[in-house]
């Protein structure tokens, strides 16, 4: 299996290195692996739903 750091995550997700740490820290990234000080992420790994949000809200404007 191969792996990506942090950094290439929040680059490939267009996030921030310290929330892909944080997702990582939460479980929120299928098979991520703390290594020594260091997170490795699956290459293959897709980015977590943002969870403020649910697919069944309608927005104001288009209620309209």
């Amino acid at each position: 299996m191969e792996f990506i750091s942090v950094q290439e995550a929040a680059v490939k997700w267009e996030l921030s290195e310290r929330r892909v740490q944080k997702l990582c820290k939460e479980n929120r990234i299928n098979g991520a692996i703390w290594f020594g000080r260091m997170w490795l992420i699956p290459k293959g790994a897709e980015k977590p739903k943002d969870g403020r949000y649910k697919n069944n809200r309608i927005k104001e404007s288009d209620n309209e």
